[in-house]
């Protein structure tokens, strides 16, 4: 990612944040109406710690941007565990497209095609090492 990217993807997360909560509900429920296989990967019926935890991934990717190195590991144990759980690599379109059009949603005027553009990259760069580590055994 580029430095103009990266702080259109910080400056866009920063107005996301105060949202936070509403915005996590909007992924979900766009989530679970476009892609109805994703449902059942989350057992709980609740998803109160689910919402917790993917604001703090999201903005520890955010925070992170300006050392990849240092979060690529993090996000690639992470991609290794989301296969315990039944996630395939097809969810992670469904993830993306989720993402993108909850951001575009939250950030209403400020969801420019910049913006969309760099999240994308965002997105792309993050799910790509997840896929990749979907195929790598988990560390012993």
């Amino acid at each position: 990612m580029n430095d103009e990217e990266k702080k259109l993807v910080k400056d866009s997360w920063k107005k996301v944040v105060p949202i936070a909560d509403q915005a996590v509900q909007m992924f979900y429920d766009r989530l679970f109406q476009t892609d109805p296989t994703t449902k059942p990967l989350f057992k709980a019926g609740d998803l109160g710690e689910q919402r917790k935890k993917l604001i703090q991934a999201l903005a520890l990717v955010v925070k992170g941007l300006d050392n990849l190195d240092s979060i690529v590991p993090v996000v690639a144990d992470l991609g290794r565990r989301h296969v315990a759980y039944g996630v395939t690599k097809r969810h992670y379109d469904s993830v993306g497209n989720a993402l993108l059009w909850t951001l575009e949603q939250g950030l209403g005027p400020d969801w420019t095609p910049k913006t969309e553009a760099a999240w994308t990259t965002a997105y792309t760069l993050l799910s790509g090492v997840m896929r990749q580590a979907y195929d790598e055994p988990a560390p012993a």
